[in-house]
């Protein structure tokens, strides 16, 4: 008994091994949890900015809005970002020190180019639907595109960021067919959605046993 207990957790230790060899296991919760809050706060500037009702009108996602508006909606999507991606290298590097691991390996180059080709490719999608005129259609495409990066990275690093991938796609698909509530889309998927998973995964992984891969 004793002998085939043994066996067990020497192929639970193998299989930690392979893991760790080929999968970047040091993401972080706690970055989820920042990032949608950032976007929860971005999503608060945008709609002071230009009112519940005008946000909620056909006529703005049916026509191309001025360049003003424009600047202002890409100024806060930058900032947003930045803060995003701040956070979440701030928390990665800390529990990559908690686990005595290096956080720039050939696991993470694998994981970002893969999560960036998705990114890249939806980003000239959006700034074409903008040149057409289909406003409408931009907080749908970016909610579909950035769960298609996730679902392409998910092969390289925690295996539940892929639960969260296909939650943006099905956000994003049925957004398509709701025309005024792009913003409230966009508030869901980056905001909502990322705060529940990185809760998840804060909890799974890290409050109950910081040093798991």
């Amino acid at each position: 008994m004793n002998t085939h207990l043994q066996h067990l957790e020497n192929l639970r230790e193998i299989r930690s091994i392979m893991d760790r060899s080929s999968r970047f296991l040091s993401l972080s919760g706690l970055s989820g949890v920042a990032a949608g809050v950032c976007a929860l706060l971005g999503a608060g500037v945008v709609k002071w900015y230009l009112g519940s009702h005008y946000l909620l009108s056909r006529s703005f996602y049916q026509t191309t809005p001025n360049w003003d508006t424009i600047f202002f909606l890409g100024a806060v999507a930058a900032v947003v970002l930045v803060l995003a991606l701040g956070s979440g290298i701030y928390f990665t590097q800390r529990k990559a020190r908690q686990n005595r691991q290096t956080i720039w390996d050939s696991q993470a180059k694998r994981l970002l180019l893969n999560l960036a080709l998705p990114l890249v490719a939806g980003g000239i999608f959006c700034g074409a639907l903008l040149y057409h005129g289909l406003v409408y259609l931009i907080a749908p495409a970016m909610l579909i595109f950035y769960g298609l990066a996730l679902l392409n990275a998910s092969k390289y690093t925690l295996r539940d960021i892929r639960f969260l991938g296909l939650s943006e796609i099905g956000l994003g698909l049925v957004a398509c067919f709701f025309i005024g509530y792009g913003l409230l889309s966009w508030t869901i998927g980056f905001g909502l959605l990322h705060i529940l998973y990185g809760t998840i995964m804060y909890v799974k992984y890290e409050r109950e046993a910081p040093a798991h891969t």
